[in-house]
């Protein structure tokens, strides 16, 4: 397969797919002309990244994820500690996100949206 036939098949961009290249996170050969020659191996690995990155695991965890998959000899308790680990992260992101929602929702409560100038909104922005 060619860039275009393997970006359609793994729903990547070519530009992601070239940098996971680059990154060697896939490694497809090259014809004589030098273009990428893409085998179904490097589908299902491209496939695997797409899904470990749609639920937020970092290039890092990505490359451990697929060195853990590689492995014949891994013990799924080394990919739950990482799954954990990743679940504990998005923990705190969606607590700061609420946080960051419920500053946001007393700032608009508090604003009259009217024809005057002051907003606390800006206010709090300001630090002031």
């Amino acid at each position: 397969m060619n860039i275009g036939d393997i970006a359609k098949a793994s729903g990547l961009p070519d530009k992601t797919i070239r940098y996971y290249e680059e990154l060697g996170l896939v490694a497809p050969t090259r014809s004589a002309n030098g273009y990428r020659q893409f085998s179904d191996t490097d589908l299902h690995r491209l496939r695997f990244l797409a899904r470990a990155r749609a639920l937020g695991f970092n290039l890092k965890e990505c490359r451990k994820l697929l060195s853990l998959y590689d492995r014949t000899d891994r013990e799924s308790a080394e990919v739950r500690k990482l799954a954990v680990a990743h679940i504990k992260d998005i923990e705190v992101k969606m607590a700061e996100l609420q946080d960051m929602h419920d500053t946001l929702s007393t700032l608009v409560t508090a604003c009259a949206g009217d024809t005057r100038p002051d907003c606390p909104i800006l206010k709090d922005l300001s630090g002031t």
